[in-house]
C-alpha cells in the first residue's frame, strides 16, 4: 500500500487497481474510505485507478489538526498526491461529496486538470441547493418498490425534524437503482468506512465561496463530465445539467435506472460512458 506525505506531514494512503493511464479517484461520504468505490464497475479494464483515502479514513493517518478535514483544506491533499505521482496533469474523478473537492481543485489548479469526471456530485461548492422537494420527486419514481412506503414515511419524519440517523435505514434503498443482497452489503459497509468526526467538519463554515469558484472555473480548459443517476435526488438530472453549465466544456450524462452509486446499478453502461469520455483527449 503506497503512502505519501501531505502538506502538513500527515501520512496519506492510496490504493492502485488496474492498468493504463492513472485516474485519480476521490471518495465521497463525506469522509468515507475509498474501499466503497471498488473497481468502479470494471473501469480498471481501461484505467489504473488511484484511490485516495482521505485523511482520517481508510489507511490514511489521522491529522493533528481536525480543522484540516474541511472540504477546501482537502484540496491540498489532492495536489500533494499529484506531485507525489509526478504528474503534470491529472484525470480526476470525484463522487458525491467529493464532487466538491474535485470542483474546488479544478478552480484552484485549472492547468493541472486534463479531464474531470463528477459522478453524482454534491453541489455546495457552486452554491446549488438540493431541496426536500427534489428528494421527494426522485423518491416518487420508485413508488412501485416494496420498500417505498417506509422510505416515504422516513422522508415525512425527516421533514418534521427527525435526525437523519433515525431514518437512514429506511431511506437507504433510494440511493441505489436496485436493492439486492450485494447492494445491501455495500450500504452496510458504510458505517465502518466513514469517519463521523471528520464528516462533521467537512462542510464547516468558510469551506465554500461559490461566486469565486464559478469565476475561477471560467479558466478551466479541460472537458468535464457530470454523470447523474436518473433516480438520484441529489443531484437529480436537472441539477446535473445546471452544474455542467458552470464549466466551459461541461457535458451531462444521465444513467437510466441508476441511483447515487451508478457503477453498481449498471456497470457496463457506466464504464462505457466514463471510459469513452476519458479516451476523447
Amino acid at each position: 500500500m503506497p503512502t505519501f506525505s501531505a502538506y502538513d506531514g500527515t501520512e496519506l494512503a492510496y490504493h492502485e487497481k488496474g492498468d493504463g493511464e492513472p485516474l485519480l479517484c476521490v471518495p465521497g461520504g463525506p469522509m468515507r474510505a475509498s474501499a466503497y468505490l471498488g473497481d468502479l464497475g470494471g473501469l480498471t479494464a481501461h484505467r489504473r485507478l488511484i484511490l485516495l483515502d482521505l485523511r482520517g479514513t481508510g489507511d490514511s493517518a489521522v491529522p493533528d489538526d481536525p480543522a484540516t478535514y474541511r472540504c477546501d483544506r482537502l484540496v491540498d491533499d489532492v495536489e500533494a498526491l499529484r506531485e507525489h505521482l509526478g504528474l503534470d496533469q491529472v484525470d480526476l474523478l470525484g463522487h458525491s461529496a467529493s464532487g466538491n473537492i474535485a470542483t474546488l481543485y479544478a478552480a484552484r489548479h485549472p492547468k493541472r486538470v486534463r479531464t474531470l469526471v463528477l459522478v453524482a456530485p454534491a453541489t455546495h461548492s457552486l452554491g446549488l441547493t438540493v431541496t426536500d422537494r427534489d428528494h421527494r420527486d426522485a423518491a416518487s419514481l420508485r413508488a412501485g418498490e416494496p420498500w417505498y412506503p417506509a422510505a416515504e414515511a422516513a422522508l415525512d419524519k425527516l421533514a418534521a425534524g427527525a435526525g437523519f440517523a433515525e431514518v437512514a435505514d429506511d431511506l437507504a434503498p433510494l440511493a441505489y437503482g436496485r436493492w439486492d443482497a450485494a447492494v445491501q452489503a455495500h450500504r452496510a459497509a458504510s458505517a465502518s468506512e466513514k469517519n463521523a468526526e471528520a464528516a462533521a467538519v467537512f462542510y464547516g463554515d468558510g469551506a465554500f465561496g461559490p461566486a469565486a469558484t464559478r469565476a475561477a472555473l471560467t479558466e478551466l480548459a479541460a472537458p468535464v463530465l457530470v454523470l447523474a443517476g436518473e433516480w438520484d435526488g441529489g443531484p437529480n438530472p436537472a441539477h446535473a445539467e445546471e452544474l455542467a453549465g458552470f464549466f466551459p466544456h461541461g457535458v451531462r450524462q444521465v444513467q437510466p435506472r441508476a441511483g447515487h452509486f451508478p457503477w453498481l446499478d449498471d456497470p457496463e453502461w457506466f464504464v462505457r460512458r466514463v471510459a469513452g469520455f476519458l479516451a476523447q483527449d
